[in-house]
């Protein structure tokens, strides 16, 4: 007779018991959905991974070190049974099925009344997949899914949602629009003004629907610029009359992005703002061309720095003595066409002129390229170079960690 298939349905586990029979990988798998899905979860184990551990220490789960007994599963709603002993699994089995408590089984799929299916979620669906016996296959579908949705080729209709005045600040990363967060993207789509920075990832505009009105916010260096004031007021405007209104910008928000000011101004007006957090190019640009800001035995911290301001300028905040000290890596933003005052400020507080410094232009984009010099030489190398901004400056030893990575990332180099 042919298998009957499994029928689908989603559980609301919040507040109710749930029992975890064994603590290891499968284990460690599941307990995160289960517990964001607030369900009430007894581990019973001897033993669990460090990861499975942490989550009893921080009280997320309860666990009773101990094996299996008899009666385990009273009150229980669903159990989860994954140790690597058959006949404790076959006894487990036994219990759930006298008390109809719904079990999956990690080591016989036939053996279990429920199957764990293959989730993924984006733009608020949970997609969820059941191939029968076949875990793989449930997961290549899955993916498939929830990239279709994401990226626009599966079309499914938009979630319903509330027009509330609200501004979402997204940091949009080093410049690569695949290097966005997923929630990022999200709220990009859903958009329907968008205030955009020249650093942020500017390809993702081109996939913004024709009713989104996209602002140009860009501070251009050097040249024209919106004024934050102007800014922080276009937000409002634009949230006060219903609008979903995300402020692109690049890197994270709060990393020389002036987030914080934004979200000040918003706070003044009674607007709530939603703060998503972005990959600084402070260190994904550097490990774009193969530069670890760390690395074991070379530099046990780093320090990111504004260049905006100068060594020389009373306004500077920065303490380029104590900075010249430091035997990590320093990565400066903003400092291209001050990197020559820079490197002679840290030069004459203490640091070695031989220092090696790396360049990136353009970091994690088509047009990146790395240059490189020395502190003794950075100054009338960016100029030689036509070095121009955006561009991540590394200071220390740890740009000669992985010279490798030039030629993996396409980038050039010289100096």
């Amino acid at each position: 007779m042919a298998e009957h298939p499994a029928y689908p349905v989603g559980l609301r586990l919040a507040g109710r018991r749930v029992v975890v029979i064994g603590g290891g990988q499968v284990a460690q798998r599941r307990l995160p959905a289960l517990v964001a899905a607030g369900a009430d979860v007894l581990l019973i184990s001897p033993s669990a991974t460090p990861s499975v551990d942490a989550m009893a220490e921080t009280g997320e789960i309860r666990w009773e070190r101990r094996r299996y007994r008899e009666g385990d599963l009273a009150d229980a709603w669903y159990v989860l049974i994954a140790t690597q002993n058959r006949d404790v699994n076959d006894l487990v089995s036994a219990e759930a099925e006298r008390n109809r408590v719904w079990a999956v089984r990690a080591d016989d799929a036939s053996a279990a009344t429920a199957w764990t299916p293959a989730t993924g979620r984006s733009e608020g669906v949970t997609v969820a997949v059941l191939t029968g016996n076949d875990p793989r296959r449930s997961a290549a579908v899955r993916d498939a899914v929830v990239e279709g949705l994401r990226d626009g080729s599966l079309n499914a209709p938009a979630q319903r949602r509330s027009h509330a005045p609200g501004v979402a600040l997204v940091g949009g990363g080093p410049g690569d629009p695949d290097l966005i967060t997923v929630r990022g993207r999200r709220l990009l789509a859903q958009a329907d003004v968008v205030i955009a920075d020249r650093l942020g990832p500017r390809d993702l505009l081109d996939e913004l629907p024709p009713h989104v009105e996209v602002i140009d916010a860009a501070k251009i260096p050097y040249g024209r610029y919106m004024a934050q004031e102007a800014i922080n007021n276009a937000l409002i405007e634009h949230a006060k009359a219903g609008k979903a209104v995300v402020r692109l910008k690049g890197g994270d928000p709060y990393v020389f992005g002036r987030g914080m000011e934004e979200l000040q101004a918003l706070a003044e007006e009674g607007i709530p703002c939603t703060v998503v957090p972005g990959i600084s190019s402070s260190i994904s640009v550097p490990g774009a061309v193969g530069i670890p800001v760390t690395h074991r035995g070379v530099a046990h911290e780093f320090t990111v720095v504004s260049g905006h301001v100068g060594p020389d300028d009373p306004r500077s905040l920065v303490d380029w003595e104590s900075l010249a000290k430091l035997t990590g890596t320093l990565v400066v933003l903003m400092g291209v066409d001050k990197i020559g005052r820079i490197a002679e400020a840290l030069v004459r507080h203490g640091r070695s002129a031989d220092t090696p410094v790396a360049v990136i232009q353009e970091g994690t984009t088509a047009t990146q390229r790395r240059v490189d010099a020395t502190l003794a030489t950075v100054g009338e190398t960016v100029v030689a170079e036509e070095v121009r901004p955006p561009a991540v400056i590394v200071i220390g030893d740890v740009v000669n960690v992985h010279r490798a990575g030039d030629t993996a990332s396409g980038a050039g180099a010289a100096g």
